[in-house]
């Protein structure tokens, strides 16, 4: 078992257990919720994700075909009987004569037959190989998006979950002031008319709540597509706030994120593997018609008949040939087409190659730099949530004293929680980021905790 599949039956294994209670908890309820966290989401995403499965058996089919290829170099066996009847002339050999014969023959046993076109087994059995290694890579690309996937579902769940947390608190606070006017209004104190902005404004933060419950819902489920697991089980984040991951040396210079992701980009290596195997093919089509074909049979059997009215004969009978062969033609020497059809299937292939250079450079310094800006806007959402912090704890100072208006009040609540909504926001963007400039670069995407 290569290394591979043992890596791949690890994986499946250690995720069983969740998949298995998660598909109990789905029989019993329908309205179960199950909690996650992001070293979970990520083994998931490399164990039971549709892609990776299909990848997989792209794998397997690339064992198969190579399997094929090297079968062309043994021979096949046959088992069966002939018969053979004439009635009419015949020539006698070496006499030549000519005369009126009825006669008959069979001939039961089996035979060894091998016929090997060497150039087209060679190099279509290296071309196969380079056809497994691009499978393997393939595999490797997609397990690494669907991390990358899981990743960012998963840090999406846990800002619209960070999200709701905002929105109640939100709400809680303005029904606490809203009921300290309520109050005020009774005794006198204060106007009505600001009771009635204050509740407005709950009324505004009580949509805000729903809309972020059904925010959470929805990223809920699209994590649990990304899992291959039940969308009715719903996932909760264990993770009770989104932190800033330290995941990615975001100061790394352009030029050597590029240098590392054509290093390690498994895409790159795949295009390689594929250009190999198209050379090979190219080289089967050059070059392959130059070795001769190899021809053998052996019959060991019985053989008997003879003429009509007379004893019939029978008896043992070996039968051996050995040939070599060369094709002149199409499939064989001279073939322009299929060696122009080559050539340009390996150009192609390798103009591919090049573009995919070029888009994989761009993604990483595009990766990079969105994860730097991220990083910036990060701590100006830090700042501003600081900021919006101390004009409100202010605002309520000045209404304490008798200065300050209920609008401003209202104000400055709003400008908080839209700093707590930035700031979440901001932090889960700048992990998804990381996330993605780990991708970029060509991984590992390995769990990371804060």
């Amino acid at each position: 078992m290569s290394a591979a599949a043992r890596g791949r039956r690890i994986a499946i294994c250690a995720t069983s257990a969740l998949a298995l209670s998660v598909g109990v908890a789905r029989a019993q309820t329908a309205s179960v919720t199950y909690p996650i966290d992001l070293p979970t989401a990520l083994r998931l995403a490399g164990a039971q994700n549709l892609d990776v499965q299909i990848a997989l058996r792209a794998v397997d089919e690339a064992e198969a075909d190579r399997l094929t290829a090297i079968e062309q170099f043994f021979p096949w066996l046959g088992l069966g009987a002939t018969y053979h009847r004439r009635d009419g002339f015949t020539q006698a050999v070496p006499a030549g004569t000519v005369s009126k014969t009825n006669l008959d023959s069979y001939a039961p046993g089996g035979t060894l037959t091998a016929q090997v076109a060497l150039g087209d087994a060679l190099y279509n059995t290296l071309a196969a190989r380079q056809r497994v290694r691009a499978s393997d890579q393939a595999l490797e690309a997609q397990r690494q998006e669907s991390t990358l996937q899981a990743a960012q579902g998963y840090l999406e769940l846990a800002k619209a979950r960070a999200l709701v947390d905002v929105a109640r608190q939100a709400l809680e606070t303005s029904q606490d002031y809203q009921n300290q006017l309520h109050e005020a209004v009774a005794v006198g104190v204060a106007f009505k008319g600001d009771e009635l902005r204050v509740e407005t404004q709950s009324g505004l933060y009580r949509i805000a709540v729903r809309q972020a419950l059904e925010a959470q819902c929805a990223a809920a489920a699209s994590l649990a597509q990304i899992l291959h697991l039940d969308p009715v089980v719903e996932l909760v984040p264990q993770d009770t706030e989104v932190v800033p991951l330290a995941l990615f040396e975001i100061d790394t210079s352009p030029e050597a994120v590029v240098q590392r992701a054509l290093s390690a980009r498994p895409e790159l290596k795949q295009s390689r593997a594929l250009v190999d195997a198209a050379r090979e093919g190219r080289d089967g089509a050059l070059l392959g018609p130059l070795i001769p074909s190899l021809g053998a049979q052996a019959f060991v059997g019985g053989f008997g008949g003879g003429h009509d009215g007379e004893p019939s004969h029978f008896g043992e009978s070996e039968d051996y040939l050995v040939g070599v062969s060369w094709r002149i033609g199409p499939g064989g020497l001279f073939d322009l087409g299929r060696v122009d059809a080559s050539d340009a299937r390996l150009a192609t292939l390798e103009l591919g190659e090049a573009k995919l250079k070029d888009a994989i450079s761009a993604e990483a310094v595009t990766s990079l730099s969105r994860a730097q800006s991220l990083s910036d806007q990060l701590e100006v959402a830090k700042q501003n949530l600081t900021t919006a912090g101390k004009t409100l704890d202010l605002t309520r100072r000045r209404k304490h004293f008798g200065v300050g208006i209920v609008l401003e009040d209202i104000q400055a609540q709003q400008a908080l929680n839209q700093a707590r909504a930035d700031y979440v926001t901001k932090v889960a963007e700048f992990d998804e980021a990381q996330y993605g400039l780990i991708r970029a670069v060509g991984g590992p995407l390995a769990p990371q905790q804060p």
